[in-house]
This record gives C-alpha cells, sequence and structure tokens, in this order.
C-alpha cells in the first residue's frame, strides 16, 4: 500500500521516516520528494508498505504525530491524476478578431 506523508519537517530525512513506520511493518521503499533546485526536501513523501493490515496500522498511529513542531498527515495515497498538456491560450477570446 502508497501511503503518503505530508507536513514533514526539512531536516527530515529517510532515516527517520524509516524509523517511524518500521514499528508498524515491513517497509518496500520511502520516496521523500526534493525541489529540484536546491535539494530541500519539499515537505512530503511517501511509504510503501507490501502489507495493507500494517499498513492501515501506521497511518491510523503515525497520523497527527508531531515531529519538531510539525503535525504529520499520513494517509492512503490517491493515484497520482495525469496532468493536461495544455499549452492554450487562457485568457479568453476577443470577439472580431
Amino acid at each position: 500500500m502508497n501511503i503518503y506523508v505530508g507536513n514533514l519537517p526539512k531536516s527530515t530525512n529517510e532515516d527517520v521516516v524509516h524509523q517511524l513506520f518500521s514499528a508498524y511493518g515491513d517497509i518496500s521503499k520511502i520516496n521523500l520528494l526534493k525541489d529540484n533546485y536546491t535539494g530541500d526536501l519539499r515537505g512530503f513523501g511517501f511509504v510503501e508498505m507490501p502489507d495493507k493490515d500494517e499498513a492501515m496500522k501506521a497511518i491510523e498511529s503515525i497520523n497527527g504525530t508531531e515531529i519538531e513542531g510539525r503535525i504529520l498527515t499520513v494517509n492512503e495515497a490517491k493515484p497520482r491524476r495525469e496532468r493536461s498538456s495544455g499549452g492554450g491560450n487562457h485568457r479568453g477570446s476577443v470577439k472580431g478578431y
């Protein structure tokens, strides 16, 4: 199960997240998103746990807990939505041209 973890402090690393979630079961992957330019943590990431029951227990237990003064938001990750390639003029059309 893929789990969203939000409101992480910028000082957090994979070891901290691993320690937090491993108390509830096996972890198959941790992905903390970082800013492409600065390399700083963007404040959220994902944890994959193969056992759904363990993942649900982790979500229930960790959601709302505090790390470095920040209250974590932890829930089942929603599937990623496709972004439209767009690129058109979104200012509206002008009649008569």
